[in-house]
């Protein structure tokens, strides 16, 4: 399983949208999954995608790869990360990278 933490507007996605909820979906793993695939999977528009794409804890972007068990954070256009060039996405197992 996926765990799909979200934020903000993307919290409708979520069956429990209080302000007080976790608002997190649990979605299965595929083999070869990627941030892109799960993001799909779920229904979100990536138009109301912000930048703000954590796997992990980590920055990612769309082709980074996912894991059974990984947790990921999506946030909207809205809430922008600043100074987000700081920030290089993580992309596959490598520490380094």
């Amino acid at each position: 399983m996926i765990s799909v933490h979200l934020y903000g507007k993307l919290r409708r996605f979520a069956k429990d949208v209080a302000p007080t909820s976790q608002s997190v979906v649990q979605l299965p793993w595929l083999s070869g999954d990627t941030v892109g695939d799960v993001i799909e999977r779920l229904g979100v528009s990536v138009g109301e995608l912000g930048s703000n794409l954590f796997l992990n804890g980590r920055y990612a972007d769309f082709e980074s790869p996912v894991s059974d068990g990984d947790r990921l954070g999506l946030f909207p256009d809205d809430m922008q990360l600043l100074y987000k060039w700081y920030f290089s996405p993580k992309r596959g197992k490598d520490p380094e990278k």
